[in-house]
């Protein structure tokens, strides 16, 4: 199995090690693991510039950080979004990378690859955000294609995690367990859901009818999917 893990901080806090726990469950020495610390890994906010959207995504300014990731994700099995909350949010640094991304949302260029992965977003907080934090992630993988994504949220009631309670480690490493069985099951049987199915078909149409940008346009007439091809 192949995983892609991006990590919203560089700070090893409480939801980087809840994702090594995810990691120790869900692998073995079998499996490849890409691990993407932000903003180490990509310190370059988006611009703006539609240039991934009008002239193809190696036009962005930023390709160069970005295209490594990208060719990760395409790679991974399993997709790892994870982020402490900030201001009932994901870390803005994660926020920036997801915007360059934005040109493979199904209104624009889907990545076919996208359609049988599995993903899984991570955050935690002291007190509270961590679900609207998590659908913010999710909505990003969905509008990849992603059919399957778990989530996984946590107030620990603690700014770290050395300071997390004995009893509140206990629950979380059996909720990690009992979640990374049902991720287990799922990786290489992901298929789109009804919504997916439905939501890709109304961008069809509109790439039909739309001429305001013709690289998307050409790109699903290339792949089928104008004339009835589907990317599952």
């Amino acid at each position: 199995m192949n995983i892609t893990v991006i990590y919203g901080v560089m700070h090893k806090g409480s939801t980087y090690h809840i994702v090594k726990l995810f990691l120790n469950r869900l692998t073995d020495d079998s499996d490849k693991i890409d691990e993407f610390f932000l903003p180490r890994d990509m310190d370059q906010n988006c611009c703006g510039c539609f240039s991934c959207f009008l002239n193809g995504e190696n036009t962005c300014p930023h390709f160069d950080k970005v295209h490594p990731i990208a060719e990760s994700l395409e790679k991974a099995d399993l997709i790892i979004l994870s982020s402490p909350v900030y201001v009932f949010s994901i870390s803005g640094q994660l926020k920036s990378l997801l915007d360059h991304f934005g040109y493979q949302w199904m209104p624009h260029r889907p990545n076919k690859t996208m359609f049988s992965k599995v993903g899984l977003v991570i955050s935690t907080v002291a007190g509270a955000g961590m679900k609207k934090a998590n659908q913010n992630m999710k909505d990003n993988l969905f509008y990849w294609g992603v059919p399957k994504i778990y989530s996984y949220g946590k107030a620990v009631e603690a700014i770290g995690w050395d300071s997390i309670s004995h009893e509140k480690k206990n629950i979380i490493e059996r909720e990690v367990n009992n979640l990374s069985r049902k991720i287990k099951k799922s990786v290489g049987r992901a298929r789109p859901t009804l919504k997916t199915k439905i939501i890709f078909s109304i961008m069809g149409l509109m790439q039909k009818k739309s001429k305001w940008n013709p690289t998307d346009r050409d790109y699903w007439e290339k792949n089928g999917w104008l004339t009835g091809g589907r990317p599952w």
